[in-house]
């Protein structure tokens, strides 16, 4: 999965994203650092994308 692939968010975490965008927008942020508040707090709030577990897995032997 190539970096900012945004396909294994949720679609409640899509919206959640989507209107914090708008509303940084709203403060006078670009559209770019919008989008980018906007993903940081849903990576915030929620840990992350869900369904897939992310990172390397170690072994303890």
């Amino acid at each position: 999965m190539p970096r900012g692939d945004k396909s294994s968010y949720s679609a409640k975490q899509k919206r959640q994203a989507e209107h914090i965008e708008e509303s940084s927008k709203k403060r006078g942020y670009g559209r770019k650092r919008a989008e980018q508040i906007a993903w940081a707090t849903v990576n915030k709030r929620d840990g992350g994308a869900k369904g897939k577990k992310s990172g390397r897995k170690r072994s303890y032997a």
